[in-house]
């Protein structure tokens, strides 16, 4: 649209079903490639990925004339096909429902990317629902912990 500037940047969060550690560090980073080829193909820019076993953090610049629930539609079900097909796991992969969507000022783009870069050293300390849970709270979300990320029962 003519005349319509925008700059906003999404830190997106979403984990493996059930949270299962489902994410080898031997096929992560062409996962994470995959990844910012979908966000790359929606005009959406990657400025930094990574992520756990069970998790995957994603900070880009958001193009708003897509849905965002739209776009992580697209990025979970386009990237489940391709670990499955690639038969990266032994068991078949799914992504958990849902997602965490933060937005950041451009002042806080560094702080995030450092962030996202030391998933490794954060979760030396803290769990992934430790982590989830302070990122809701820091960011004054509402939240019922019953709705955090489900672990296989």
């Amino acid at each position: 649209m003519a005349n319509t500037f925008t700059q906003i940047h999404l830190q997106v969060v979403f984990a493996t079903k059930f949270r299962n550690a489902q994410i080898s560090s031997k096929w992560e980073h062409r996962l994470y490639e995959y990844l910012i080829g979908i966000f790359s193909h929606y005009d959406h820019r990657v400025l930094a990925i990574n992520g756990m076993p069970d998790h995957i953090h994603i900070l880009f610049g958001y193009r708003p004339d897509q849905a965002l629930s739209e776009l992580i539609q697209k990025v979970k079900a386009s990237s489940t096909k391709w670990i499955n097909a690639e038969r990266l796991t032994p068991f078949p992969f799914a992504w958990q429902e849902g997602y965490g969507a933060f937005s950041y000022t451009k002042s806080d783009v560094p702080k995030v990317i450092q962030y996202i870069k030391n998933q490794k050293e954060h979760h030396q300390k803290k769990s992934f629902v430790e982590e989830y849970q302070k990122i809701l709270t820091d960011l004054q979300i509402e939240f019922n912990p019953k709705y955090i990320f489900k672990e296989l029962e």
